[in-house]
């Protein structure tokens, strides 16, 4: 999505707004719901900006990371979130949303090297070189990506406010345009990404019966996340005349995607249950034979 203001430094067109989120974000919050959803969403991206930093330092004191993280999990994680990256700018996301989802092809790029690095480094390689020079063209992309916000449409601004009702069943069906069209089309396959992403690493976590080399913190701070982030898309107000169920079906692929997977990871959780026995006895196992 392109980042929506609804005019510039006209905060007028927003009536009874909150004046900081409009300064800060160019958003309309007109009352506690969208204040509660952009509150909720920031500390989504807190979770997610913060997930990923236990992973790396666990990568870098075990040193096993191609052993611990499946690659396919890898891909599949970084695919899910490059295509919601693209989807959100198509679909007419939240702005939350939208950088959220830059962030995160971020950190997948970074979680993706540290793979590599440890995989050539442990089995050295000639196209170690080709694979990291690709990895960071890509970072470069994505830190691009923003800049096309500045290239998108003034969204109009809304005349009458009126607050949020629950299952409204009033008139107000949002039509989808072809770009939005697009953008849902590629939301829902980041959302097929980001669940079938979990289970080579379930799978891989059966096989080793051992999350060794996995920092817990990465999978409960994204549940964490998708959980405030499903909940911060749910409690926004639709727009001027669109109904609850509109506003819902125009973003269900990203609910999808967030609150979907949690059921995955709580499966993941329930290994960490199961093999915490195990990775304490290798922690304790002598590093000479008797």
């Amino acid at each position: 999505m392109v980042w929506k203001k609804l005019g510039s430094g006209n905060f007028s067109s927003c009536p009874n707004g909150s004046q900081w989120i409009w300064d800060v974000f160019g958003e309309c919050a007109q009352d506690g719901w969208d204040e509660a959803s952009v509150g909720l969403g920031l500390i989504s991206i807190l979770c997610f900006a913060s997930s990923t930093f236990p992973q790396y330092i666990k990568a870098c004191k075990t040193g096993n990371m191609d052993q611990a993280l499946s690659l396919w999990f890898l891909l599949g994680w970084i695919g899910g979130d490059s295509c919601n990256l693209i989807g959100s700018f198509l679909a007419d996301q939240l702005p939350l949303q939208t950088y959220t989802a830059v962030y995160y092809v971020l950190a997948d790029l970074v979680m993706l090297s540290l793979y590599f690095h440890y995989k050539f480094k442990n089995r050295p390689s000639a196209l170690s070189a080709p694979i990291n020079a690709v990895l960071l063209f890509g970072m470069g992309l994505v830190c691009a990506s923003p800049l096309l916000s500045s290239t998108g449409p003034v969204a109009t601004p809304r005349e009458v406010f009126q607050g949020r009702k629950l299952l409204s069943v009033e008139p107000g069906n949002k039509p989808f345009t072809k770009q939005e069209i697009i953008g849902f089309v590629i939301g829902s396959i980041s959302s097929v990404l980001y669940l079938f992403s979990r289970l080579p690493q379930i799978h891989t976590n059966f096989l080793r019966k051992s999350t060794q080399g996995i920092s817990y913190s990465l999978f409960a701070l994204v549940m964490l996340g998708n959980t405030l982030y499903g909940m911060s898309v749910l409690l926004k107000n639709p727009e001027d005349g669109q109904s609850e169920g509109s506003y819902v079906l125009h973003h269900l692929p990203w609910l999808v995607g967030s609150l979907g997977v949690l059921l995955l990871d709580t499966i993941i959780s329930i290994q960490f249950l199961v093999y915490r026995n195990a990775a304490t006895s290798s922690e304790h196992q002598p590093l000479l034979p008797s």
